[in-house]
């Protein structure tokens, strides 16, 4: 995905974290003050534990914890809110087996999918246990995937763009140039900041400053995304049908450029959203029901129109069902 030469530059200490902020994953507002909070490591061989270890408060006393017990049980116990258990040795062969696959000519994306293969072989085998299994029924990515993907969203020479506002200001933004077949610089908004000029407080006016200032600073945008930081975390986490479509629509979250990819994908969504709206007005009213069968028959048929083309076809699974499940609580 990088290039061996990648420049990471116009980071600054918080705006970093703001930027890592936004993939965080979050609770509800109600559950936020007594959520569990960490996560707990455990290390068994033989039936018995060896290790126990809570990532906010340290070593656990392995007598006063009973096992085997499943992980949702040992989580609420030690009051985590996930659990990742092992047999004594599963990092070393974690590492052996990466090391008899691995190739000098693998690139980073090569390497991370030939991890995530080993890890799920491990889980498989049942040396590796991982709870919540947040993305169980989601096929792990193969590399054709993967670049496919990158190619749909990014074309060689252009860059891709985050840009969120918070206050009238510019609250973090996100820059990636593609050279070749990686990303050869990942840039924050420090040095944006002083290439965009007077901002006159409306995001929706100040996010072409952004745009100029990019493409002016790197390359131009093969694909944009720019709103304001509390619509976007709440549209992360957004599963109603539509979502995306309607802040699209009515300019709640502004997508400059659009690539073919996430253009039909959007299409397809607000589609899907207009159908559903139309189904109920429907079965409310007893002659309109006949028109259930003609309605399903269209909704399938526009989704295999843009079937080849559609982001979540490319992947071989939704991407924005996939962060919701890692993003939420």
């Amino acid at each position: 995905m990088f290039t061996t030469d990648v420049r990471f530059e116009g980071w600054t200490t918080e705006t970093w974290q703001r930027f890592l902020h936004l993939w965080k994953p979050r609770a509800s507002p109600d559950l936020e003050p007594t959520r569990p909070r960490g996560g707990v490591f455990a290390i068994h061989e033989a039936g018995r534990l060896r290790k126990l270890l809570h990532t906010r408060t340290g070593r656990l006393d392995l007598k006063a914890t009973a096992w085997p017990v499943p992980l949702a049980d040992l989580c609420e116990q030690h009051h985590a809110s996930w659990a990742l258990a092992g047999h004594a040795g599963a990092l070393e062969d974690i590492m052996e087996r990466f090391g008899a696959r691995a190739k000098r000519s693998d690139d980073l994306v090569a390497q991370a999918l030939t991890l995530v293969q080993i890890a799920r072989e491990m889980m498989l085998e049942g040396a590796i246990e991982v709870w919540p299994a947040r993305l169980r029924g989601i096929p792990p990515p193969t590399e054709a995937m993967v670049r496919r993907a990158i190619n749909g969203l990014c074309t060689d020479g252009k860059c891709i763009g985050l840009g969120l506002f918070k206050d009238g200001e510019l609250w973090t933004a996100f820059v990636a140039r593609r050279r070749g077949p990686g990303f050869d610089v990942i840039a924050g908004p420090d040095e944006l900041r002083h290439h965009m000029g007077l901002l006159s407080g409306d995001w929706r006016r100040d996010y072409r400053h952004l745009v100029r200032a990019v493409e002016d600073a790197y390359a131009p945008l093969s694909f944009g995304c720019f709103g304001e930081v509390d619509t976007f975390r709440a549209l992360q986490v957004d599963a109603r049908p539509g979502a995306w479509g309607r802040a699209v629509a009515v300019r709640d979250i502004v997508l400059s450029p659009v690539p073919t990819p996430v253009g039909l994908a959007l299409g397809v969504d607000g589609a899907r959203y207009a159908f559903e709206n139309l189904k109920r007005v429907t079965g409310r009213i007893g002659p309109l029901a006949r028109l259930d069968p003609l309605l399903a028959s269209m909704r399938a048929r526009l989704g295999s129109a843009a079937g080849e083309k559609d982001v979540s076809n490319v992947l071989g699974f939704d991407p924005m069902a996939a962060l919701r499940q890692l993003l939420r609580r």
